[in-house]
């Protein structure tokens, strides 16, 4: 079986202008911010689909070396716990020790177990030298 696609638009403009949302969804052109950037990056990406989800898986050669999820707010509890409950999902199936979440403004370091997750706005994430094999 396969997951369903996920769909993002290069033209961030040309979706907000057309009016292709039915509502704000910053959350949405947020994550599609992401996804621009990470191709930008030349990262091969993909999602993560089990119980909970994930929005970007990053696999360089056979292997997934990265797991980031993707949320406008961050301060409702249960979003937390959702957005959390996805990325740690993706990282135990991947065996990953950090995982990252991509906020509009919110920033935090949490550790639950042997696992960091660092949560930091979309705009520092874009800062990050492009090359470099860290979030």
């Amino acid at each position: 079986m396969q997951n369903s696609k996920k769909t993002f638009f290069i033209d961030q403009a040309l979706v907000t202008r057309l009016g292709f949302l039915f509502s704000e969804e910053k959350g949405r052109l947020l994550e599609n911010i992401v996804s621009i950037e990470l191709k930008r990056r030349g990262e091969e990406v993909y999602y993560f689909s089990g119980k909970n989800e994930c929005d970007f898986l990053i696999r360089r050669g056979i292997q997934i070396t990265n797991a980031i999820q993707v949320c406008y707010s961050f301060d409702m509890p249960e979003t937390k716990v959702r957005e959390i409950a996805g990325l740690m999902e993706a990282m135990n199936t991947y065996s990953l020790i950090d995982g990252l979440i991509l906020t509009y403004d919110y920033e935090e370091t949490i550790t639950i177990k042997n696992q960091t997750i660092r949560i930091i706005p979309v705009w520092k994430w874009t800062l990050n030298h492009p090359e470099s094999s860290q979030f």
